[in-house]
């Protein structure tokens, strides 16, 4: 019992400590490859390149840690640049590889009858794009759409005919997105005039901060119906009771394993920790929902849907995922939920939208994917 609670305490070290050891390898690998393509180098610009990297290799992890414990404008700032240059460094890694990978082809295609002094241009080829890349992300992320998607639910409602939902998932509120952010996402909700708002989670980032400040906004937001919302991973990894309390006075409904029933619509909330596959389906068998009474559940993460749909859920929606965010990122969350990483999809007699998120989680960038919010409207 004793090995197995140290083993629960020591796993976030661990995990940190495999992270680090990633980022100083990459850091590593990319700063050879600019002192050997961009060869000869001052020895004042080799220390400063040395320092650099080693200074930027541990900025995110020092920056995130610091966030959890700290919430003040230099903390806030030091983890914004780390956020972004480790997009930056996403990018800049795969430049570094493919940069080798072409000055292998060149000396085996040239020989010696390719002058080494070009191996600058070789870099440059591939260092250019991936800066651009980076900028794009940026940019990208700042552009958040708004989805509009038609949902038919069997047996809805008659009252619930072509009312609208609004689905804002993964605000990731914090050092990154802050009361601005949060304003702007309350003031593109309000031009839609949704009859209820969803929030599956994430609302907050997890870092320490004002939630008081960041939920305000949302009182100004008041769909006939109501808001509601679950937590998900990263509003657990911060203070959720002091979240919870927060999102409360903005006039958000926070739903902890328990069901409302919305003008006949069955809206069930079931929070992202501590509900195992045998308790969850033990909950939803216990609120005995019907096939002939839709139900809504919000849930964070897009899993789990063969228990949810054998216990008469009609629609699941879920975020999380963030369609992977980055490339090539997008390809790893593709493998992990397959078709149910995006949009609107069926599984049995249930359907499951998840969201691509409203926010982003570390680089505040969004290659491949883009930022949404989504209006449902319910036949």
């Amino acid at each position: 019992m004793k090995l197995r609670s140290f083993g629960l305490k020591a796993w976030p070290v661990v995990g940190v400590a495999l992270v680090q050891a990633i980022l100083l390898l990459a850091h590593w690998f990319i700063y050879r490859t600019v002192v050997v393509f961009f060869a000869p180098l001052s020895q004042e610009v080799i220390l400063a390149l040395r320092i650099s990297f080693l200074v930027l290799a541990f900025s995110f992890i020092v920056a995130a840690l610091l966030s959890f414990r700290h919430s003040n404008p230099l903390v806030t700032l030091a983890y914004r640049i780390a956020a972004v240059w480790l997009g930056f460094l996403n990018y800049f890694f795969f430049a570094a590889c493919l940069s080798w990978l072409a000055w292998i082809a060149v000396l085996l295609a040239f020989q010696e009858k390719y002058p080494h002094h070009h191996r600058d241009l070789v870099a440059g080829v591939f260092f250019i794009p991936a800066f651009l890349a980076g900028v794009y992300g940026l940019l990208n992320a700042l552009w958040i759409r708004t989805r509009r998607v038609t949902i038919q639910l069997p047996y809805l409602p008659p009252s619930w005919n072509k009312r609208t939902a609004l689905l804002i998932s993964d605000l990731h509120l914090g050092s990154v997105n802050g009361p601005r952010f949060s304003r702007r996402i309350v003031s593109m909700a309000a031009r839609l005039r949704p009859d209820i708002v969803f929030i599956p989670g994430d609302f907050f980032d997890g870092a320490k901060t004002d939630p008081d400040m960041l939920a305000a906004p949302f009182r100004e937001l008041s769909p006939p119906l109501g808001t509601y919302f679950v937590s998900g991973n990263h509003d657990e990894y911060g203070n959720l009771p002091l979240y919870t309390e927060a999102l409360t006075r903005a006039g958000i409904r926070v739903l902890s394993n328990e069901r409302v029933t919305v003008d006949g619509l069955h809206i069930v909330g079931v929070p992202y920790g501590g509900t195992s596959n045998v308790a969850l389906r033990n909950l939803l068998e216990s609120l005995q929902l019907s096939r002939a009474e839709p139900c809504i559940l919000l849930s964070h993460v897009p899993s789990r849907l063969p228990v949810v749909e054998q216990t008469g859920v009609s629609l699941q929606l879920s975020g999380h995922t963030h369609a992977g965010q980055i490339f090539p990122f997008t390809w790893f969350v593709r493998r992990a939920f397959g078709r149910f990483t995006y949009g609107l999809q069926r599984f049995g007699s249930m359907q499951i939208y998840t969201s691509s998120g409203a926010g982003t989680w570390g680089p505040p960038m969004r290659v491949g994917t883009h930022s949404e919010i989504v209006l449902l409207k319910f036949e």
